[in-house]
């Protein structure tokens, strides 16, 4: 898909006309004169920062005894998703879950937390929103149903389990490292090549956000 953005208008155009930032979805319209092309993270950026956008949820997941490159990689990709105007749905615990949050926090966002725990100071410290569902490890399951699309970094068992149920909720499950093999799952070289192919799977018409 083409996009592009209108400065006058500021909005978004497509082939499936105009984007509405808050139902996200596309609505029929002309494409005006004077519009820029964008790829389709700079499209969720600029959108971001012109307001108005709902923040859809975006999971993030992985082990608690991260290796120092998934720390890295989970860092900077909570950040990125706070540009582009996203909301963090995360397990709010330790390892690649801090690492996420804080990338998160520190671009300006709001992670969510859904804690395993019965009170909310279970939760990391760059945890905005701390949610103690008070059920375990079936808080996998809300992870993976809550968010539109999951990434995956790295991981053991709780990873593969929130994997298959994202996949199993027809949500997008995006691979980084050595993240649980999943069939349906895509396996992604770089974290920008998991954010572009989220993008581009939130900005497309909700008739075809199938994984």
């Amino acid at each position: 898909m083409e996009f592009f953005w209108s400065a006058s208008e500021r909005a978004l155009f497509g082939p499936s006309g105009r984007f509405d930032a808050w139902t996200l979805s596309w609505q029929s319209a002309e494409l005006p004169s004077g519009t820029e092309s964008v790829g389709p993270i700079a499209a969720l950026e600029r959108l971001a920062s012109n307001g108005g956008m709902r923040r859809a949820p975006v999971g993030v997941v992985g082990p608690k005894l991260a290796t120092e490159d998934e720390l890295r990689t989970a860092e900077y990709v909570g950040g990125r998703l706070a540009q582009m105007g996203l909301q963090l749905l995360c397990g709010g615990k330790n390892g690649v879950m801090e690492a996420v949050c804080k990338g998160c926090a520190e671009a300006g966002g709001m992670p969510i937390g859904l804690l395993p725990d019965n009170e909310w100071s279970a939760a990391n410290r760059y945890v905005a929103i701390p949610i103690p569902t008070g059920i375990g490890p079936a808080r996998n399951a809300l992870i993976a149903r809550g968010c539109q699309v999951l990434i995956a970094i790295g991981g053991g068992h709780g990873t593969l389990s929130e994997m298959a149920l994202a996949l199993h909720f027809d949500r997008p499950v995006l691979s980084l490292g050595n993240a649980p093999s999943v069939e349906g799952a895509i396996i992604c070289a770089t974290a920008d090549e998991a954010l572009e192919r989220m993008a581009i799977y939130l900005l497309r018409p909700q008739s075809e956000r199938v994984s």
